[in-house]
């Protein structure tokens, strides 16, 4: 291996890695060649880092390991992910983006990280740490699910498996039937230290196609012998531990290999191309040295992260203490012809209120009828989200992941990459738990995962904890996220179909215990999203013309109090997009608009219509009635409505006290 001392101040000569569109080509290359490639590699990453600045020591150091990955996996078809993706530039360089490199992290360049959208090689976007083992798993067991047979390998650093979320998923993974490489790249920050060549021996041994058939044929006749088959996995077991430390990840349920050494291209290859093919989660260490190649940063491996770009003068720059690009598409809402009309109330042949969390369960399973592609994944909730029907009915697509939210969401996330249709059910004070994966492993790459969210608004006797009091203002501010609250069964039943046949994020949020009392189609027909329902219109001799425009649960008070004051009365469906003609159209007819949600009233649907009313220049009189600035403490949900002054007589009471 060439060893560098400075950075290149010209392009380096990369005869053979010029020649490499695709990493297919390293398939059919020699030892030799493959050894040539990583130096090329090496050379160049040193003179396009120098050129743009950004990601230095990480890249250097899995030189030799991604040349392995690319030789032994079939990719794009086989899906390899990067976790946090310092380390994914060599990957980039091999996947044909090598003369953009010296533009990566400019404006208009190359993204610093993995990025879906840039290239079919990078299989899932990713920036923070800790995520490539559930976005790994879930593509792996959507393959199952299709009865595809490529393979999946997640790469992931020592540091990022220091996170919980790792181990969240290591957990999954290692009881579920799926095929998963997980390559831990261990760098010497962290982990263990090196237990020499016995390691490397064994690892070649454990790994070779005579000890694996051995191994599984050995099983088979020990089965036979009580107590024989026991004796046997201890005896392998404690071999490894005293090499290895694979104890941890073999009681996970994974066949752990390793350590070996990560810059010995040809035990990579060998390793690799042996692991691929073995059924069930499979966990190789690689021992690799973090600025490998270039002196300066082997010395100083935190120091040289990343540098800036390289001086006129060809000096090696400093460490560097450690793009802008388009925002998606606003959300459009759907083209309206005019606001439907309610249908009249009936009192006496109202059904039987329902649960939310029923509907839910209900609609699942139906929706799982007529559609093979859903998926559905609770992070320990499957009574209380119901979906104990749709596990019994469905037990190969129903997937509980323990109290692991974030786990949840990205597994979700790495199954939308695949084609699949999860669906996430989980509360709205838990996916507050797993809010960075909303955002960053789903919402920035548009993926198409449906989550309901059950105990949305002020839950009763759990208190503060459990109140659903946030998640309009912290689902509202994520660009390309739609969010939509029912006002009845009907509408809950209706908006989960919209959610989920949209094609990216969106939430149906609906509160914890019955609904007003409607009946439930049985039909799979979606609401149109973004379109308001006016449900009555205030009278021609009203003084004081107010139009109460109500988000979800707030609907069933806001009917009675529109009766009460003669108001109109819209059934608002949609905080994002929202309705723009039904709020402007109400805005023009009348003197106040009154705004009610079961959410904060900071940064909720409330605020969405008044940066409407102020981006349009609309001057009227704006109400909004929402959960007050604290946290509010347990008691039955009638009880602390009225308390917030959110119950019919609470409203009627602040509009009153708002007129002249």
């Amino acid at each position: 291996m060439k060893l560098f001392d400075e950075i290149p101040a010209e392009r380096p000569a990369t005869p053979l890695l010029d020649t490499l569109d695709t990493p297919s080509a390293l398939r059919a290359m020699s030892t030799a060649q493959l050894a040539q490639v990583a130096d090329e590699l090496r050379a160049y990453l040193l003179y396009s880092v120098g050129v743009s600045g950004g990601h230095f020591g990480a890249g250097l150091g899995v030189v030799e390991l991604t040349v392995a990955l690319h030789q032994a996996l079939e990719t794009p078809r086989d899906r390899l992910v990067w976790d946090v993706g310092h380390q994914a530039y060599p990957h980039k360089i091999l996947t044909g983006r090598r003369e953009a490199m010296p533009n990566i992290r400019h404006y208009g360049g190359l993204a610093a990280f993995p990025r879906r959208a840039e290239s079919e090689y990078d299989t899932f976007g990713v920036g923070h740490s800790s995520t490539s083992i559930s976005a790994a798993l879930g593509m792996a067991m959507a393959a199952r699910a299709k009865g595809e047979t490529r393979r999946t390998c997640a790469v992931i650093g020592d540091g990022a498996l220091t996170a919980g979320m790792a181990f969240e998923a290591l957990a999954h993974a290692g009881h579920v039937d799926a095929n998963l490489l997980v390559v831990l790249n261990d760098n010497e920050m962290s982990i263990s230290e090196n237990v020499g060549g016995i390691a490397s021996y064994l690892a070649r041994i454990l790994v070779s196609k005579p000890y694996t058939t051995m191994r599984e044929g050995g099983k088979k006749v020990l089965s036979h012998l009580p107590g024989a088959l026991e004796l046997a996995r201890r005896t392998e077991e404690h071999m490894k531990g005293m090499v290895s430390p694979a104890t941890l990840f073999e009681e996970m349920g994974f066949n752990y290999i390793g350590p070996i050494d990560g810059h010995d291209l040809p035990l990579l290859v060998q390793t690799l191309r042996n692991m691929r093919d073995l059924d069930g989660p499979q966990f190789l260490h690689v021992r690799t040295c973090k600025g490998r190649g270039f002196l300066p940063a082997e010395a100083d491996p935190i120091g040289y992260h990343a540098i800036t770009k390289l001086e006129k003068n060809g000096e090696t720059p400093p460490p560097a203490p450690v793009k802008k690009s388009k925002p998606d598409d606003l959300l459009r809402p759907t083209p309206r012809n005019e606001l439907s009309r309610p249908t009249p109330r009936n009192e006496l042949s109202r059904p039987t209120p329902r649960k939310y969390c029923n509907v839910f369960g209900d609609w699942l399973c139906d929706m799982a009828a007529a559609d093979a592609r859903l998926i559905g994944i609770t992070p320990a909730m499957r009574e209380g989200s119901d979906l104990l029907r749709f596990s019994r009915e469905y037990p190969e697509r129903y997937f509980d992941v323990a109290i692991a939210e974030q786990h949840a969401v990205t597994l979700a996330g790495g199954m939308a990459c695949e084609g699949m249709k999860p669906v996430v059910a989980i509360y709205s004070t838990f996916l507050q738990r797993g809010y960075d994966q909303l955002i960053h492993d789903v919402a920035v790459q548009a993926l198409d995962v449906t989550f309901a969210i059950d105990r949305a608004g002020l839950v009763g006797e759990d208190g503060p904890t459990h109140h659903g009091s946030l998640d309009l203002s912290y689902l509202r501010c994520i660009p390309g996220m739609v969010v939509l609250a029912p006002a009845d069964e009907a509408e809950c039943r209706a908006m989960l179909t919209a959610a989920y046949h949209h094609p990216g994020p969106a939430a149906v949020r609906y509160p914890r215990g019955n609904g007003p009392g409607v009946e439930i189609p049985a039909h799979l027909k979606p609401l149109s999203i973004g379109r308001a329902e006016r449900r009555r219109e205030c009278g021609a001799e009203a003084g004081g013309r107010i139009a109460l425009l109500a988000f979800g649960s707030l609907n069933t008070p806001a009917a009675d109090v529109a009766e009460a004051l003669d108001t109109s009365h819209l059934n608002m469906r949609s905080i994002k997009p929202l309705d723009r003609e039904a709020v402007l159209a109400a805005a023009a007819d009348h003197d106040l608009l009154v705004t009610l949600e079961e959410n904060v009233v900071a940064g909720g649907a409330g605020s969405a219509v008044n940066e409407l009313l102020l981006a349009e220049g609309v001057q009227v009189a704006v109400l909004n009635l929402g959960l007050p600035d604290v946290f509010v403490e347990h008691g039955k949900p009638a009880e602390l409505l009225a308390e917030c002054g959110l119950d019919a007589k609470g409203i009627e009471a602040s509009i009153r006290a708002r007129l002249p």
